[in-house]
């Protein structure tokens, strides 16, 4: 079978890459680093325009009604860039949410905003202390006058301060099960609730620290149904992990294109030293890495739109087979490039930052292990759910 993208999606990936050349590639990441978010602003707006924020957004809400093969050529190409901001999380977890879960209202009100680009999503799931368990969510939801009442904190919440809603998830009953977990739509303009800002190892994705004191909110902003928000995150982030996948291809791409050109212009012993052996062979193993990992994250995809039977082994191995590699190979750069590779003058730090910041993003690499696992009949459920 062919998973390769067709022309004209092949046709769109030039434009983005285009557009996303002119402004220079990691030049944004790089700026927004040194805390200056005017480009960053300026880049996701063009890329609306092009399109991009409304790829896989139902026609009846202002988008084109497409699939998550058509995101792909967005989704590498914001890899290849590093890509700061919310627009990964924003259209491959929570538009698939909203589309399958929403009510009416909110897909009239977010969908379209998301689809002119003027709004952005972050989630908000892990506490202090916690773990991506359900046992990890402790944030007290209580129901008075048909509104909700939140108390309680949220760590590391992916760039907070750029999103305009989150997707919280708390508990709506007591217990520390699966079942009483709900998730919410909460605004940033919400009162009572305060962002504090929190360190990363990759500093183009800014980490945050939610608190919610008697934050308010109507009983209309829940998605999916209540005291079943966790079956419904996991619909999202089947989504999410496939198009996280393609990212990642993007940035491995990108990191292979350094080391081959470094390889072709360092010299040694006056030689390049693409011609040792040794480069070859490292070369070589990321090059496999890279068209492995693009396979599985496009059968992943694949099998996502078609909803195949195997969708959710494929999309298990493709992300873990991804996050692994993108860490092996952008380790090998800087190997490749030797001193030169551990300073900030050039871009081989930047992506093993992000290398690693993925690893364990929205899921430890320990739990996808056990559920892909589980998906493919090797072991039971009730081991897939595991402390990270």
């Amino acid at each position: 079978m062919d998973f390769s993208l067709n022309q004209e999606q092949e046709m769109f990936r030039g434009y983005v890459r285009k557009y996303l050349d002119d402004a220079g590639q990691t030049k944004t990441a790089r700026e927004f680093i040194k805390g200056e978010t005017e480009s960053l602003q300026s880049l996701l707006t063009g890329m609306a325009e092009l399109g991009c924020t409304s790829i896989n957004i139902s026609e009846n809400y202002g988008g084109m009604g497409l699939g998550p093969l058509d995101l792909i050529p967005v989704l590498e190409e914001t890899g290849r860039s590093l890509l700061p901001g919310l627009y990964l999380e924003t259209n491959a977890l929570v538009v698939p949410l909203l589309e399958k879960f929403g009510t009416e209202e909110q897909k009239e009100r977010y969908l379209s905003e998301i689809s002119n680009g003027t709004k952005s999503f972050s989630l908000a799931w892990l506490e202090p202390g916690g773990s991506y368990n359900p046992s990890g969510i402790n944030l007290v939801v209580k129901e008075e006058n048909n509104h909700l009442i939140l108390n309680g904190v949220k760590s590391l919440v992916p760039d907070a301060e750029l999103a305009d809603h989150y997707i919280v998830l708390g508990r709506t009953s007591t217990g520390n099960s699966k079942e009483g977990i709900s998730l919410i739509i909460i605004d940033r303009t919400a009162t009572n609730m305060s962002i504090q800002s929190q360190k990363n190892i990759d500093e183009t994705r800014r980490l945050a620290e939610l608190t919610f004191t008697n934050v308010e909110i109507p009983m209309n902003q829940i998605l999916g149904p209540l005291h079943h928000g966790w079956e419904t995150l996991q619909e999202g982030l089947l989504s999410f992990n496939a198009a996280l996948s393609a990212v990642i291809v993007g940035s491995m791409e990108k990191v292979v294109e350094m080391a081959v050109e470094y390889a072709k212009i360092r010299e040694q012993f006056g030689q390049p030293i693409g011609r040792f052996q040794a480069i070859k062979h490292r070369i070589v193993d990321m090059k496999m890495d890279l068209e492995t990992a693009r396979s599985l994250a496009y059968y992943a995809n694949w099998a996502l739109e078609s909803n195949a039977e195997d969708r959710v082994q494929a999309i298990s191995c493709a992300r873990l087979f991804a996050t692994d590699a993108f860490t092996r190979i952008s380790s090998d750069n800087i190997q490749i490039h030797g001193g030169i590779g551990f300073t900030e003058e050039i871009d081989c730090h930047l992506f093993v930052k992000r290398a690693r910041f993925y690893e364990n993003y929205l899921g430890s690499t320990e739990h996808y292990y056990n559920q892909a696992a589980t998906a493919l009949g090797w072991s039971n459920k009730d081991e897939a759910i595991i402390s990270v």
